[in-house]
């Protein structure tokens, strides 16, 4: 049995191993915070939640769609899907409790368990199968269709009763029926578990049919070591239909493991929703396209985990960069130009796990990866300094990096002087740009922006955080070309108050 609710034809890897800059993406997109909401007080849909989001660049166009799909079903019948993942949790948490006899090697105790977890796990069974049953008609992804018909196809009536015709058989009420032959030294070999006699024969049939010839010995009620020997002689024969049992036990559970997993990250999208639902922000399905493609527009595009944080709605962008490469952030400090990085960032993430986006319309293209450059505090354990650090960190990026891949500066390369900060960001920006690679980069180095603007690049966009004329700041970012200035008066009235008596604005630093 198989879930594939997570890709069209194989289970989703739970242990596959991550993106090697998974951490600088945690710590700059503050992912931590999107994996807290999906997760709830839950830790396993944490590591669920962690897995999908940040191996979502091993996905292709048709399991994104596929698990958007799915995921709309979840949240049209959303008490539907946590009933089915709370029977996986359930079914996974009695086995485990089930726990005596696992490191027993006796057949008996090895066939007892078996019985008592096949039991339950037809229980289990039959509550999913009912759920199919009543709702497949309600659903309407490829997902759940396939899923369903498997549940209803495999679970039939017949197949239950079969299995509890098995179970019963596997009690051995009326002893165990064993046949064997003498090997060397007249030990037991080749032992075989037999069918019981026909028990459809009434009684008087069981009495005076003739019966094969057999001799018969008895057990004194005293004879411990007799008595060992029987239940040895018994073991040995049970023995193969313990392990079959236990085998068929191990088939089930792996699938409520696998389905616990593949659900588990549509119940984390569920939680989301659910938080965001309450904040009042938008959510919308994103609109993908192939990585050669370039797609980037969207209305009211916010950082989601701003807005978990706050509790609260939160400013939201709209942009039309499409068939650009380069997108260039400049303007006021404290103007939202870190939280719209962010933002791009998130719903990249999102989109390419199969998740809805926070935003009220999003398309994109996906990219093979994505890499964060973000200035980094002091660290007084740094062997070198802060610049160094930033041309280290920018050389490992550049190992990992090909076509169609998207990288996110933030402030990068301020940490030497605004010539020598400008030249450098200037040609790295060139170069990555000519190896066809996506590029938004927030800056305060106006030689650099305003070199890269006078370039006249049909493929770049300009963006400049509003600031109206009294300082005030709307965290919208506008179309338009670098200024000179950072607006330090502003950063200078709200640290003394007053007005400002040097009355000069820098390009000072955010």
């Amino acid at each position: 049995m198989k879930v594939f609710l997570m890709h069209r034809a194989r289970d989703f890897d739970l242990n596959a191993p991550l993106p090697t800059n998974a951490q600088d993406l945690i710590q700059d997109l503050e992912l931590d915070t999107l994996f807290q909401a999906m997760a709830g007080e839950d830790e396993f849909l944490l590591g669920v939640a962690r897995q999908a989001v940040l191996s979502g660049f091993d996905n292709d166009l048709d399991t994104l769609r596929y698990r958007q799909k799915v995921l709309k079903d979840c949240l049209n019948h959303a008490a539907l899907v946590r009933e089915m993942y709370e029977i996986a949790v359930q079914a996974i948490e009695r086995e485990r409790k089930n726990y005596w006899g696992i490191t027993s090697n006796y057949p008996p105790s090895t066939l007892h368990r078996g019985r008592e977890v096949m039991q339950m796990f037809v229980e289990m069974l039959k509550k999913l199968r009912a759920i199919a049953d009543a709702h497949a008609a309600q659903f309407q992804s490829d997902g759940f269709t396939t899923l369903f018909a498997m549940l209803q196809r495999e679970l039939t009536d017949e197949y239950f009763a079969r299995v509890q015709t098995h179970l019963r058989a596997l009690k051995f009420d009326d002893g165990v029926l064993i046949s064997a032959q003498l090997g060397n030294g007249n030990k037991g070999v080749n032992y075989v578990l037999r069918k019981p006699h026909n028990s459809d024969q009434s009684f008087f049939e069981r009495v005076f049919a003739s019966k094969p010839p057999a001799y018969t010995f008895y057990i004194a009620d005293r004879d411990e070591s007799g008595a060992r020997a029987l239940a040895e002689l018994e073991g040995q024969g049970i023995n193969l239909a313990a392990n079959a049992l236990a085998q068929s036990d191990d088939h089930i559970l792996a699938f409520f493991k696998m389905l616990r997993v593949e659900l588990g990250f549509y119940v984390g999208c569920l939680n989301l929703h659910a938080r965001l639902a309450e904040i009042g922000e938008p959510i919308c399905f994103p609109i993908v396209s192939a990585a050669p493609e370039r797609k980037h527009s969207f209305q009211e595009l916010y950082d989601v985990c701003l807005a978990l944080n706050m509790e609260q709605h939160v400013v939201g962008n709209d942009v039309n960069a499409d068939a650009k490469n380069l997108v260039i952030i400049t303007g006021a400090n404290q103007g939202g130009k870190s939280t719209f990085l962010r933002s791009i960032g998130l719903a990249q993430l999102m989109m390419q796990g199969g998740m809805f986006v926070p935003a009220e319309t999003f398309s994109a293209n996906v990219c093979d990866a994505l890499f964060t450059h973000y200035k980094r505090e002091e660290d007084a354990s740094m062997a070198s300094g802060k610049f160094d650090e930033e041309l280290k960190r920018m050389s490992e990026i550049v190992e990992h990096l090909a076509p169609n891949c998207m990288v996110l500066f933030n402030e990068s390369f301020a940490a030497t002087n605004e010539r020598e900060g400008s030249e450098i960001a200037r040609q790295i920006v060139s170069a990555l740009l000519e190896r066809g690679i996506k590029i938004f980069y927030v800056t305060h180095l106006y030689e650099f922006a305003r070199s890269m603007f006078d370039k006249h690049l049909s493929d770049a966009l300009f963006l400049r955080a509003e600031r109206h004329t009294d300082g005030t700041r709307t965290f919208k970012l506008m179309e338009g070309k670098p200024l000179q200035t950072s607006f330090g008066k502003d950063l200078y009235e709200r640290i003394f108050g007053g007005e400002n008596p040097i009355a000069v604005e820098t390009n000072g630093r955010e």
